[in-house]
């Protein structure tokens, strides 16, 4: 039987480069979900903004597929950046030359999962008279 261990959220095709945006990724890779957001908020970086919303999706889907859980527990498990196709485009220059630019795509793909200490919402907490018994 295969169990799913946390929560998924894929963006496609953004325009911008893989090896622009993985640095920005290693940042905030095992960060708790609400450090993450803040962090990639104050980023000037383009791939911060890439990231953030893509983020934000898999907190989303975690939130929206079991009740109990609350963006607290929540941190960035998995964060990996691959390469999209490249869109090839006719730089003009001098002399009737043409050049060939390529504009570099990547696909970002993030995992949330909640964190083993954390615990579910609306639970009472225990007491240690209770925990030792």
């Amino acid at each position: 039987m295969n169990t799913r261990t946390g929560y998924r959220a894929i963006s496609k095709f953004l325009i911008g480069s893989p090896y622009k945006i993985r640095p920005v990724a290693d940042i905030i890779r095992r960060k708790p979900y609400p450090e993450a957001v803040s962090l990639l908020e104050n980023m000037p970086q383009k791939g911060a903004r890439l990231i953030r919303k893509t983020v934000k999706s898999a907190a989303s889907n975690a939130l929206a597929d079991n009740k109990k859980l609350d963006e607290d527990m929540l941190y960035v498990r998995e964060i990996y950046i691959d390469e999209g196709p490249r869109l090839k485009r006719i730089w003009f220059r001098g002399r009737g030359r043409a050049d060939m630019q390529l504009k570099r795509l990547c696909h970002i793909t993030v995992v949330v999962d909640e964190t083993a200490g954390a615990e579910p919402k609306g639970a009472a907490p225990v007491s240690k008279e209770k925990a030792a018994k």
